[in-house]
C-alpha cells in the first residue's frame, strides 16, 4: 500500500477532500487537506492522531508505522522558513522526512462528513439526527437537534464522562432543564452560529474555545454554554472513523491520544 492508496481508502469511506474543496468555496473558508509529506515508500503502518506532534511522532516510530494520519493539517499555512531550533510543528515535519514518515491530514472534510467529526460530537451528546446550519452536497458542519430532557447539571456530567474529560466550563443554570442542543465542532462559535442556535430555540450551545463576547451573546437570550476543550470534544470523532478504517486497510493501524489535551 502506498500513502496514496491509503488517501483514496479515507476518500471513499469517510470524506472526499472535494468536500473540503466545496466547504471553502461555498463558505469562503480555508483548508489545506490531503497528502501533506508524500516520502514515496510502501507503507507499513499507520498512526491515527488529532495532531502532528513531537509525541505523535514518537509514537509512530515506536510502532514502526511510516504513515500518520492527523485531523488538524500538519502544514496549515505557507511555509516561508523551517526553523528546527525553534519551531516544534517544524521539527516533527522535519522528523517525518528524516524517518520516512509519510503525512496526511483530512480537515474540514472530515469535519463535515455525512458520519464525520460534527456528526460524531452530535450523537456524543445524546442527538441522533438534527438540522444542520452550514449544509454541503453531503453532510455539512453545525448541528442543532432535540434529546432526552435533562437538567443542564447531568448533561454536563454525561458529557465529561462520554468525551473522557475533566475540563469541562459551562455557564448557566444547572437545575435548568435542556432538550435542545446545538453544536459545533472545533472552535465553531461565531455570529451566525449563535443566530442559528437562537433561532432554533436551543437551550444549550456547545462547541471549543469560546471567546467572551460569544458566551455573554449566548447567555443573553438564554441560552446555557458548555466549552469542552478542543481536542476531546474533536479526537471522539476522528476515533469513531479510526474504527472504522482501521476495518479496510490491510496494514497495521493504531490511535494515538495525547493526554495532556484531554
Amino acid at each position: 500500500m502506498t500513502i496514496e492508496n491509503l488517501l483514496e481508502i479515507l476518500e471513499k469511506n469517510v470524506a472526499p477532500v472535494a468536500l473540503s474543496d466545496e466547504f471553502c468555496e461555498k463558505y469562503k473558508a480555508y483548508d489545506n487537506s490531503g497528502i501533506i509529506i508524500n516520502c514515496g515508500n510502501r507503507l507499513n503502518g499507520a498512526l491515527f492522531s488529532l495532531d502532528l506532534s513531537a509525541e505523535c511522532v514518537k509514537k509512530a516510530e515506536e510502532c514502526g508505522f511510516n504513515a500518520i494520519v492527523t485531523h488538524h493539517p500538519a502544514i496549515y499555512g505557507g511555509i516561508e522558513g523551517l526553523d528546527l531550533t525553534k519551531d516544534p510543528q517544524a521539527k516533527a515535519l522535519a522528523r517525518c522526512i528524516e524517518k520516512g514518515i509519510s503525512v496526511i491530514s483530512m480537515h474540514l472534510n472530515f469535519d463535515a462528513a455525512e458520519r464525520g467529526i460534527d456528526y460524531f460530537l452530535m450523537r456524543g451528546l445524546g442527538g441522533e439526527s438534527g438540522k444542520i446550519c452550514l449544509p454541503l452536497s453531503r453532510g455539512g458542519y453545525g448541528r442543532v437537534y432535540p434529546i432526552k430532557p435533562v437538567k443542564f447539571s447531568q448533561f454536563i456530567q454525561s458529557a465529561a464522562a462520554e468525551f473522557s474529560t475533566r475540563r469541562i466550563t459551562s455557564y448557566g443554570d444547572g437545575e435548568k432543564t435542556i432538550s435542545t442542543v446545538a453544536s459545533f465542532c472545533g472552535a465553531g462559535c461565531d455570529d451566525e452560529a449563535i443566530a442559528f442556535a437562537a433561532e432554533n430555540s436551543a437551550d444549550v450551545f456547545v462547541s471549543s474555545d469560546f471567546k467572551h463576547h460569544q458566551i455573554t451573546a449566548l447567555a443573553e437570550r438564554g441560552i446555557n454554554v458548555v466549552n469542552l476543550t478542543h481536542y476531546c470534544a474533536e479526537a471522539y470523532g476522528f476515533k469513531e472513523i479510526y474504527n472504522k478504517i482501521k476495518q479496510i486497510t490491510d496494514i497495521p493501524t493504531s490511535f494515538f491520544i495525547d493526554a495532556r489535551f484531554m
